[in-house]
């Protein structure tokens, strides 16, 4: 399909499915279904090059009424949906009145951290904007604010305001608090000596401050005795 070209409605959209189809890889599917964990759309099983791809092509063209047409049936319609918004070539105020249409279909912690790491235009948007997500009640945006924080925001004069957000993020959800442990695990890993003083010092519940000791552990970028100090900051 001509994806650059297409003017979508709902006919060719039906034949877009068709075409998204060809891609599946079963054992994919089955690999990614175990990963991706509970969602209430069916996963095809198309690997994420191959979605890029796609929704770079679509991103080109009539990507407006795609997203109207866009049924959101099938779990990689969601992630086409949310890459092209990573691709398009919008005001700044655009690209977030569009994530904020898209967050209401996220339910699960990949079509959160695909869409957010696809978001690079953010590294030129007022860090301040994420507030809207970091302070909402919906888990998934919430975790939406805190990923893109991850991906696009950890630099040494954001760091109060990171460490600010993870003290103030109280949402009981498996899903925000994994995403605040690998926020403060990537924060060590560029800069250490303020990480380390904010896990000496802070608000954090006992699993997400032990979470982000086991993921700075994890990192093969951390030597052996600084991994021995650092557990001992475990609660």
């Amino acid at each position: 399909m001509d994806l650059k070209s297409i003017k979508w409605n709902k006919t060719n959209y039906q034949e877009f499915i068709n075409y998204l189809k060809k891609f599946q890889d079963i054992n994919y599917k089955t690999f990614h279904s175990k990963i991706v964990g509970e969602t209430k759309y069916k996963i095809i099983g198309i690997k994420v090059p191959i979605l890029k791809k796609i929704a770079k092509e679509i991103s080109k063209g009539d990507y407006i009424n795609f997203f109207k047409e866009n049924n959101h049936k099938y779990y990689e319609e969601v992630i086409i949906h949310g890459l092209i918004l990573g691709y398009i070539k919008v005001e700044e105020e655009k690209t977030l009145e569009l994530l904020n249409n898209f967050i209401k279909y996220i339910d699960n912690w990949a079509t959160c951290d695909t869409t957010c790491s696809n978001l690079k235009k953010f590294k030129k948007i007022n860090i301040n904007k994420l507030n809207k997500y970091l302070k909402s009640n919906n888990p998934w945006e919430v975790r939406v604010g805190v990923v893109i924080l991850l991906n696009h925001y950890i630099e040494k004069e954001n760091l109060d305001y990171i460490f600010d957000i993870c003290d103030k993020t109280k949402i009981d959800h498996y899903y925000v608090k994994m995403a605040i442990s690998w926020l403060i695990s990537f924060c060590y890993i560029k800069y250490p000596e303020k990480t380390i003083k904010y896990l000496k010092n802070n608000k954090l519940d006992t699993f997400t401050q032990n979470k982000a000791i086991s993921k700075i552990c994890d990192s093969y970028r951390v030597g052996k005795e600084e991994k021995n100090e650092i557990k001992k900051l475990k609660i």
